[in-house]
């Protein structure tokens, strides 16, 4: 195969689509054509690409924290088969010339989307103008949503087998749709408690739990340091604070006056560690949070989903006994006391069971097949001509 360009379009809303990009590029570096492809990444929302998309993002992460029941409004339109279609479609000719703007730039042979933004504009792009790139669209939860399903994409990676069945049953041919799982970066989730808990320079034999709310710290963790206070075991917790620093100075003062042991974390790259020497993760169900959770074996109290894709992913979890969603009213303190003394086992079982360790490197062999597959035709076609 001779040297392709494959180009990653992201959007960093939240940090689960930019972490399963990345966990793509890194899976592409490890594979054994890697010498022949040009990979790079690409912030579809990023100030330096967009300012307009940058606007976007921040209007969409406001919304999120003040009236997050707008959002579930959308979802649920543009999950709708008509007028999904029209959401797709005005989000694709806004973004358009930006999109269009980074494939002339970047010329790629393959274009792999982890948002559905970049997806719908690059499709419509190539429409337009004919350009002969493979476009691909990895989604990153474990639903369906109509947004996703862009007519003119030629593959799809999803999370679950069920996910594909449903993509067949829209019509969509069976060798279009891959379920490989979420890809998430490569990382030593074997680890037993007792290592990881050394590794992450943890002390004593606490009950350990690790609360996370993504890259941006949401989720409502302020309410739930408090909620852990009405516990009555003494437990060690462990905060990922993220890129939210008011949260961090938050949990830090916590801290100095709470009974139980709390450990504060910006944004770190130790989350598979805190992982693995956890005993319960309380978190909201992101997509790419639930799958890391998955490869740890590490049980979820899931909370606060963005309504939409996260509650479908706190579905799944908890139908697959990896998980308890506490809903609003249920209190928190008792939830945890009971899976701590109960419960772990099986939720760590049923949490290894939903595992896809694997998936960026099946992804990786997916696309670089395909590219193999279209530059033989190409070299077929000009052979004959």
């Amino acid at each position: 195969m001779e040297r392709v360009r494959i180009l990653i379009l992201t959007a960093s809303i939240g940090s689960g689509h930019t972490r399963a990009a990345e966990a793509i590029r890194a899976a592409l570096a490890a594979h054994p054509a890697a010498a022949k492809m040009q990979v790079d990444v690409v912030d579809f929302m990023a100030r330096e690409v967009s300012a307009i998309h940058y606007l976007m993002k921040r209007i969409y992460l406001l919304m999120l924290r003040f009236v997050p029941d707008l959002y579930d409004v959308f979802f649920r339109i543009a999950g709708k088969n008509a007028s999904g279609g029209l959401v797709r479609g005005a989000f694709a000719r806004v973004m358009g010339r930006t999109v269009g703007r980074i494939i002339r730039t970047y010329t790629p042979d393959l274009i792999i989307a982890t948002h559905p933004f970049p997806e719908g504009a690059a499709a419509l792009w190539r429409r337009r103008h004919g350009a002969d790139f493979v476009l691909a669209a990895l989604l990153t939860d474990y639903a369906l949503h109509a947004i996703w399903l862009v007519p003119h994409v030629d593959v799809f990676f999803v999370a679950t087998e069920a996910m594909a069945e449903g993509m067949a049953a829209r019509g969509f041919d069976g060798y279009m749709v891959h379920a490989t799982g979420i890809p998430i970066a490569r990382a030593d989730y074997g680890l037993d408690r007792r290592a990881a808990q050394e590794r992450a320079g943890l002390t004593g034999d606490l009950p350990t739990l690790l609360l996370m709310g993504g890259g941006l710290g949401l989720g409502g963790m302020d309410r739930t340091l408090a909620a852990l206070e009405q516990v009555e075991q003494r437990l060690l917790i462990l905060v990922v604070a993220g890129r939210n620093a008011v949260l961090e100075e938050h949990a830090r003062a916590v801290a100095c006056t709470s009974r139980h042991a709390i450990r504060v974390f910006a944004y770190t790259d130790e989350i598979p560690t805190l992982m693995c020497a956890a005993d319960l993760l309380i978190t909201k169900p992101g997509g790419l949070t639930i799958s890391e959770a998955f490869a740890a074996g590490l049980p979820l109290l899931l909370h606060d989903p963005i309504p939409g894709p996260e509650t479908e992913n706190a579905v799944y979890a908890t139908r697959r006994g990896a998980a308890v969603w506490l809903h609003p009213g249920e209190e928190m303190a008792p939830a945890v006391e009971e899976i701590l003394a109960y419960h772990v086992p099986e939720m760590r079982k049923a949490a290894h069971d939903c595992a896809r360790v694997d998936a960026a490197e099946h992804v990786a062999e997916c696309l670089t097949e395909i590219l193999t597959r279209k530059r033989g035709t190409v070299h077929d076609t000009e052979k004959n001509a």
